[in-house]
């Protein structure tokens, strides 16, 4: 078994590892197949209810593996082709994250950098490391955004900002990215991976689905008419409510709000 990417299920959530640090986690073609494989198999597993993304070594991700493409190139033209399939394969990866029903944190300890940034933005919250670093440098070497980076980058930073961050030399510290709402958190970088567990326990100690579905209709909005969010608005909550999770919170809800206050002030109090 490939150990490109290291994965470990226990108790509903998945631990996924980015493991080439020799080469920050750069995605080669092996890689690449190995990324995808994972989140469909994840995606598709009903016992998996979260997923905590993060990366072995100094950076999170360098993005595609350059030199890898570099050395394939026979110099013929084909490499372009071999690129474009590679890219597709790691895209199919990442459509099927972004577009399930299981949320993702990612616990970003260092540098990310061209398509790094779209393997990252697959998670739905994502806890930076105070020394994390966010660069493009596609242009930089002549290529253009891969790996959801045209459409998941300005839908977390607006369009002005991502193409400040995609036609400029322009490095982001994590407090920079914070402000721009590229990442969630930033924290101390030895709180990084207990931080993003924490999200991640919360997620599944409480209403696991829901939090998964709402994530899922939030990430496909924007790809689809208002009628038709609505129309799934509509059924997944009615959905929902039949659960049994669902009557048991909403039962303990209603009790609470019917209970006596005995706050000051309160009736009882007056009484």
């Amino acid at each position: 078994m490939s150990e490109s990417i290291l994965v470990e299920v226990e108790d509903g959530l998945a631990h996924v590892t980015l493991n080439r640090p020799a080469r920050l986690n750069a995605v080669d073609f092996e890689m690449g197949q190995r990324w995808r494989d994972i989140a469909v198999q994840l995606a598709g597993d009903p016992t998996v209810t979260a997923i905590l993304l993060d990366a072995a070594g100094p950076a999170f991700c360098a993005g595609g593996d350059v030199v890898a493409m570099s050395e394939a190139d026979p110099g013929d033209g084909s490499a372009g082709d071999a690129v474009t399939a590679m890219a597709r394969t790691i895209h199919e990866g990442i459509l099927t994250l972004v577009c399930s029903s299981t949320p993702i944190v990612a616990a970003v300890q260092g540098a990310v950098a061209g398509g790094g940034l779209g393997i990252m933005l697959c998670a739905d919250y994502i806890v930076a490391s105070d020394a994390a670093r966010f660069v493009s440098k596609y242009a930089n070497i002549g290529l253009t955004p891969d790996l959801g980076v045209s459409t998941l980058l300005p839908a977390a930073v607006g369009q002005r900002r991502a193409l400040t961050l995609l036609l400029q030399d322009r490095s982001l510290s994590a407090d920079e990215a914070l402000d721009w709402g590229l990442v969630n958190e930033v924290v101390p970088a030895a709180d990084v991976a207990a931080r993003a567990r924490g999200v991640a326990e919360f997620w599944q100690s409480g209403a696991v689905a829901a939090f998964g579905e709402a994530k899922r209709l939030v990430r496909l909005g924007p790809g689809r008419a208002f009628a038709q969010n609505l129309e799934d608005e509509a059924h997944t909550i009615g959905e929902q409510f039949a659960t049994h999770e669902a009557r048991t919170r909403i039962a303990a809800f209603v009790a609470a709000s019917r209970s006596p206050k005995h706050g000051a002030g309160s009736r009882k109090d007056a009484e």
